[in-house]
């Protein structure tokens, strides 16, 4: 099942859609409970926190497209 998760990027033209990429996986131990976010390498973009609940099972992604808000890109990509 793919997942769609957000990264953000704040330098232009590092991804593009339909570009394959490979991730590292970060682990946060929070008062909320355990997140993880993840990296696109070599550090091009970073997620949000995610809850253990929605931890990818796969660290590669195809990038579905790329917006330009407030100052930052933001990136949507598809995770296996």
């Amino acid at each position: 099942m793919k997942q769609e998760v957000s990264f953000r990027m704040e330098r232009p033209d590092l991804l593009k859609a339909g570009d394959e990429v490979e991730m590292s996986e970060s682990k946060l131990n929070t008062l909320a409970g355990t997140m993880y976010y993840y990296t696109i390498e070599p550090a091009l973009a970073m997620s949000d926190n995610i809850p253990a609940l929605r931890r990818l099972t796969s660290l590669h992604a195809t990038v579905k497209e790329v917006k330009y808000e407030n100052s930052v890109y933001t990136v949507v990509a598809y995770c296996e």
